[in-house]
């Protein structure tokens, strides 16, 4: 079956910077694009970065305002694996963060076909 696993969560300082990782399996990877939200207690989920099918971080990509110019989504197709680069960490980032998979770049979960489990990433003040 389809699974999708995300870590590299953890604690860090404002300013500093975390690397998210979503390893896929049971899917032809190439043939998804990815996307990355994230969910804080009593809030919906809400995007934060997609990435097309193209491999590394050549492909067409499209981030939430929030987060423009300090995360970076890319993905590496031989391993099957997205990755989420997460710079200059606010502590309103704090959130659990989640992979997803589907057809194309989009911010509506509803449009995403795989999700992973998710991983905390908290950033303190």
């Amino acid at each position: 079956q389809v699974q999708l696993v995300e870590s590299g969560g953890g604690l860090v300082q404002a300013g500093g910077s975390l690397r998210l990782s979503c390893a896929a399996s049971g899917l032809t990877f190439s043939s998804y694009a990815m996307g990355w939200f994230r969910q804080t207690p009593g809030k919906e989920r809400e995007f934060v970065a997609a990435i097309n099918r193209s491999n590394w971080s050549n492909g067409y990509t499209y981030y939430a305002d929030s987060v423009k110019g300090r995360f970076t989504i890319f993905r590496d197709n031989a391993k099957s694996t997205a990755y989420l680069q997460m710079n200059s960490l606010k502590p309103e980032d704090t959130a659990v963060y989640y992979c997803a998979a589907g057809p194309g770049v989009r911010t509506d979960t509803s449009e995403y076909d795989y999700w992973g489990q998710g991983t905390q990433v908290t950033v303190s003040s």
